[in-house]
Formats: C-alpha cells, sequence, structure tokens
C-alpha cells in the first residue's frame, strides 16, 4: 500500500512540475480557459484532482488543497484562510489513541506501531496548523492588511481576523489535558504526544494570539481614528464643491475664537515675581509696606471721634457640670478598685440598670482608659473581648472589655 501511495504522489508531484506554468496562470488568475492552453494537459490535470470546475459554465479553478500548499509556500500575503476547527481534529486524536491502546493490549504490535505512527502525524499536523494560524495573522497584522486598498477594507479584515481569534480560542478551550492525561494512562508515548509535548505548545500558542488580539485592536484603533479625520476632510470637500465662493472667515478678529483655531500658544507668558532680583528690592518693600500699613486718616471723622466708653463689671461665676456618663465611668474604675478583681464592662452596666446605650458606654469606658494620666494607666489592664471581621481582614470587633488592676 505504501508502495502504490508512494508512486502516486511522485507522480502527481511531476505533473506540477512539468506544467507549473498552467498552474501558477490558474492561482494568480483565479482561473484558467481552456482555449488559452493545451486540451491535454488540461485534461490531465482535472483527473489528477489539480484543476476542477465548480459549475458546468464556469471557469476551471485550482483545487482547494493545491491552492493553500502554494500560499503557504510562497508566503501569499492573500492567504486569509485559517482553521480554527479544533473539535474534529481533538476527536482524531482521542480515537487513535484509543485504537493504540487497544491493539497494546491485545499484543498486535504492528497495528499499535502503525497506530502510533498516525497518531504522531495527527498531533504535529495539528500544533503546525496551529502555528501556521498564527504566522497568517502575523503576516497580516505586519503587513497592516495592505493587500487591500481602503480604510474600510482594512477595518472589515480587521474584524474577520478578530473573529478568527476568537474561534481559535473557543476551540482551545475545548482542550481539557486532565482528560487527555486518562486517555494516555501510564503509557510512556501517549504522555509525550498528548500530555508533554500538547500543552507545552498550547501555552506558547495562547501567548502569542493574546499578543495578536492586542495588537489587532491597536490597529481596529488607528484605523477608525484615519477613518473618522478621512470623512472630516471629505466633508469639508464636498462643503467647498457645493459652495464654490465660501471663504473662511478671519476667526483672528473674532471675540470668541473657536477651539478649533485656537491651537497656538500664548504670545505673553505667565510671569511672577522674581525676589531674587536686586534691582526689584526698592519696588517689592514699597508694595509690602503699602500692605501692612494701616492708615487711621482714612476712617470717616465721625467714627475717630465717635466716644466709646466700656464698664468692666464683675466676672459671675459658673460651673461645667461634669458629663453623667463620664462619672459612671469613673464609679466604674473605683467599683473595681474596691473589688480587686476583673469587671466586664457590660455586666456593670447590666448589675448597675444603667440607661446608657451598650456601644457609648464602651467607647466611654475605653476613652475614660486612655485618657488617664499615665502614672494612673499604670495601674489598670483594660483587655477588648470581640472577634475578627468575617469579611474585611485586619479589623477586630469589640464587643466588650475588661477592666483589672494591674
Amino acid at each position: 500500500m505504501s508502495n502504490n501511495l508512494h508512486q502516486a504522489g511522485v507522480k502527481l508531484l511531476k505533473q506540477l512540475s512539468r506544467h507549473s506554468d498552467v498552474v501558477m496562470d490558474a492561482y494568480l488568475a483565479g482561473s484558467i480557459s481552456e482555449q488559452t492552453h493545451d486540451g491535454a494537459v488540461i485534461e490531465k490535470l482535472k483527473k489528477s484532482g489539480i484543476l476542477w470546475r465548480p459549475e458546468p459554465d464556469e471557469e476551471l479553478r485550482l483545487k482547494r488543497s493545491v491552492r493553500a500548499l502554494l500560499e503557504e509556500a510562497l508566503s501569499d500575503e492573500r492567504n486569509r484562510q485559517i482553521d480554527s476547527n479544533v473539535g474534529s481534529a481533538l476527536s482524531t486524536i482521542k480515537t487513535l489513541a484509543d485504537h493504540y491502546k487497544e491493539a497494546r493490549h491485545n499484543i498486535d504490535y504492528s497495528a499499535a506501531e502503525a497506530y502510533l505512527a498516525d497518531l504522531n502525524e495527527h498531533v504535529y499536523s495539528f500544533t503546525d496548523s496551529l502555528r501556521y494560524s498564527i504566522r497568517v495573522l502575523w503576516g497580516r497584522i505586519n503587513n497592516e492588511f495592505g493587500y487591500v486598498g481602503s480604510i474600510n477594507a482594512k477595518i472589515r479584515e480587521n474584524e474577520l481576523a478578530q473573529s478568527q481569534v476568537s474561534e481559535l480560542l473557543n476551540g482551545l478551550e475545548m482542550i481539557q489535558f486532565s482528560e487527555l492525561s486518562d486517555i494516555a494512562g501510564d503509557i510512556r508515548e501517549l504522555r509525550r504526544l498528548l500530555v508533554t509535548n500538547l500543552q507545552e505548545t498550547l501555552s506558547q500558542c495562547i501567548q502569542e494570539i493574546s499578543a495578536v488580539q492586542g495588537r489587532l485592536l491597536e490597529l481596529l484603533g488607528r484605523f477608525r481614528q484615519i477613518q473618522g479625520r478621512t470623512r472630516l476632510l471629505k466633508g469639508f470637500l464636498l462643503h467647498t464643491d457645493l459652495h464654490p465662493d465660501y471663504q473662511p472667515d478671519d476667526h483672528v478678529a473674532h471675540k470668541f475664537v473657536p477651539n478649533l483655531f485656537n491651537c497656538a500658544e500664548a504670545v505673553i507668558k505667565p510671569a511672577s515675581v522674581d525676589v531674587s532680583n536686586d534691582s526689584h528690592e526698592l519696588i517689592l518693600l514699597e508694595t509690602v509696606a503699602k500692605i501692612k500699613a494701616i492708615s487711621r486718616d482714612l476712617l470717616p471723622p465721625k467714627v475717630r471721634e465717635h466716644d466709646v466708653s466700656m464698664t468692666v463689671g464683675e466676672v459671675e461665676d459658673f460651673d461645667i457640670p461634669d458629663n453623667p456618663l463620664k462619672l459612671a465611668v469613673d464609679e466604674y474604675f473605683c467599683a473595681v478598685i474596691d473589688s480587686g478583681v476583673r469587671q466586664s464592662a457590660l455586666e456593670y452596666l447590666e448589675e448597675n440598670k444603667l440607661q446608657w446605650a451598650s456601644e457609648n458606654w464602651l467607647y466611654q469606658v475605653i476613652g475614660g482608659y486612655e485618657g488617664l494620666p499615665d502614672e494612673h494607666k499604670a495601674y489598670f489592664e483594660l483587655e477588648p473581648i470581640g472577634h475578627p471581621d468575617p469579611v474585611y481582614s485586619g479589623n477586630f470587633m469589640i464587643s466588650d472589655v475588661e477592666l483589672w488592676l494591674a
């Protein structure tokens, strides 16, 4: 079987070499006419599957496989074909792996060897197809879609490339390495193909595809900016065509200059006082003296002549009553001193039936402890009782405090 394949392949390559001018004419023109070339040659190429006719009344065209071969070999910038059918390739790889495991289990080494060779071919073909797709995208990006002439066409080509990138990424998400690892099992050859090589290649490809996406978005933004400026210029040209007598106004003579024309820098730049200049010292001193001087001659005469009499009486005695909450906290401190045992602030509040809110009471106890002089604070110990915040780390929620003598 391999001998027959070898002979058929040699025959096909010889026909491509012998009739290369016909093949290249069909590749460049998209199609060829039977009247412009030898009919026998055309018939041979049709039988070999190199040329085909889509419709009875259509001209002959190259088969897609032959065109793809020439596009890749010639690095043709018009090549926009990307194979994003990951699911089909992945199913074929899984099926061949199962065939290989079954043949190996049945001790059919010849069949297992054939399946392993076929599996190698499909895995490397799949990874090479991914790399080729990324090379095609980079080629189109680096050329800035130069095979189309208008900005609108470049934007459409950019959007096409973005959709192809999205399809590639969606297809790569189908690959589950845990499943491939289960398929490979403890067979070294399968693990090398399905886990090690495939995972390394896919990691590199995903990184490159991410870079491709960023570059495509950057190019799309630049294309849209150029498109907007082109539309503005075309609109101005259309306006001048419709109004041949149009003359721009003298915007400098206007009171308010439009922002579109007000782009020049100011003639007089902002200035500030140079206090280090000796020649300005007298002027600065005179200015400062005028600012600080209080001239009573500027006041109205009636204000100056008006006598103001003031009587100073005795100062009334007044007392500021102590805060009841503060007094209650002081009593709590005294109770701790008298008892000499650890005392909870909330328990003291409940035992004495004080009317203060628990939160206000705890704030006042903590504030009273912190407000003590250092020599008095050394006699007490205050311990907060609570729990860490379940949501925000680093926060401690205090629910009670205990006070005792140190």
